[in-house]
């Protein structure tokens, strides 16, 4: 079997070595190196590598307009390696909106002797990005997976009407390609909409607030990150902070969200799985309502089908638009969606339910 081709493009001769040797360590990467992103840009004509990752600050040529000059020229799988400063996360955030499939974080700063810390990280998602499918922003699919995957359940309806006050919670999960996703789903909820939102995007903590930031600008609800103890109200999404868990509990004034450490039984943090299973032992199944999205592995699979089974409703994206059927196609193979649907009905289907 032929191994996966990955280019490294970083400025910092010390990060190249780093970053190659992760991931030549494993036998599974054929790697090559960059300096900067005029390099990048005129080695991968010639490589056509499967993957890139990507820093941000480089000499020359920066990481965004190298990732802007791959997406219009040459599609490919892209991973944002940066710092986790507030400049940069918004800048990931920026990347993950143009088409970069996902980020890893530099745990040192721009020149991190303690990359190794993220080594399992970055082989993890190297892994995905090659079987990536990519969006162009806003545009349609570059690259299509080559492996496709059957649900074994038959084809669910399309659409199916709501009955008006029957939701208390909207749950949403994500991971690879989520903020982008997200960026575009949140927006078409409107602001009338009958029940609180929660997410669990899998996401560093450094990232949250400037993601809710960054969807508060755009969206017809408030948007939170969970930082504190937050009583959830109709007209708010609230965002489960990075690096650690978001859970729903009952007060005797109501349904709050918090934030908690991270379980160690919970592989991707914030857990989609704890999030939904903690709002199940607190709000009857038939009055929530979940949406499972792009991402890797199986996170949340198993608590939304229980919510399913529990006769709630739930939305798994379909392979169609899904940068990772992962974690939608999980769930749609264990009969766990009401419905599959493209990203782009996800936001009117659940309107129509959360109404």
């Amino acid at each position: 079997m032929s191994s996966t081709s990955v280019l490294v493009v970083d400025d910092s001769a010390l990060m190249r070595r780093a970053l190659k040797g992760i991931l030549t360590d494993t036998g599974e990467f054929d790697v090559h190196t960059a300096r900067n992103g005029v390099d990048a840009l005129e080695q991968l004509g010639r490589l056509k590598p499967d993957v890139v990752t990507l820093d941000i600050n480089m000499p020359e040529m920066d990481g965004m307009t190298c990732l802007a000059r791959i997406m219009d020229e040459q599609p490919t799988p892209v991973i944002m390696v940066s710092s986790l400063t507030e400049h940069n996360a918004l800048v990931t955030l920026e990347a993950l909106e143009l088409g970069a499939v996902d980020y890893v974080p530099k745990p040192g700063g721009t020149v991190s002797l303690n990359i190794e810390d993220v080594s399992a990280e970055l082989v993890t998602k190297v892994r995905a990005a090659a079987q990536a499918r990519l969006k162009r922003a806003g545009g349609l699919t570059a690259r299509v997976r080559a492996q496709t995957r059957q649900v074994s359940t038959a084809p669910p309806p399309r659409r199916q009407p709501g009955k008006v006050g029957a939701v208390d919670l909207l749950l949403i999960g994500s991971s690879t390609g989520g903020p982008a996703l997200l960026s575009e789903l949140l927006p078409k909820l409107p602001g009338t909409l009958g029940a609180p939102v929660v997410v669990a995007q899998h996401i560093p903590a450094s990232f949250t607030a400037a993601l809710a930031r960054r969807l508060d600008e755009i969206c017809a609800l408030r948007v939170h990150e969970v930082d504190r103890i937050m009583n959830l109200q109709r007209g708010n999404i609230y965002i489960g902070r990075g690096n650690a868990d978001v859970v729903v509990a009952r007060r005797t004034d109501g349904l709050i969200v918090k934030s908690v450490p991270a379980a160690a039984e919970y592989r991707w943090h914030p857990s989609v799985d704890r999030l939904v299973g903690s709002a199940r032992r607190y709000i009857d199944p038939e009055r929530l309502v979940c949406a499972l999205l792009t991402g890797m592995g199986d996170d949340g699979a198993t608590e939304m089908a229980a919510v399913k089974e529990g006769g709630g409703r739930t939305v798994a994206e379909s392979e169609e638009t899904a940068v990772v059927w992962g974690m939608p196609g999980e769930l749609a193979r264990r009969g766990g969606a009401t419905v599959v649907l493209p990203s782009y009905e996800i936001a009117d289907q659940l309107a129509d339910w959360v109404r």
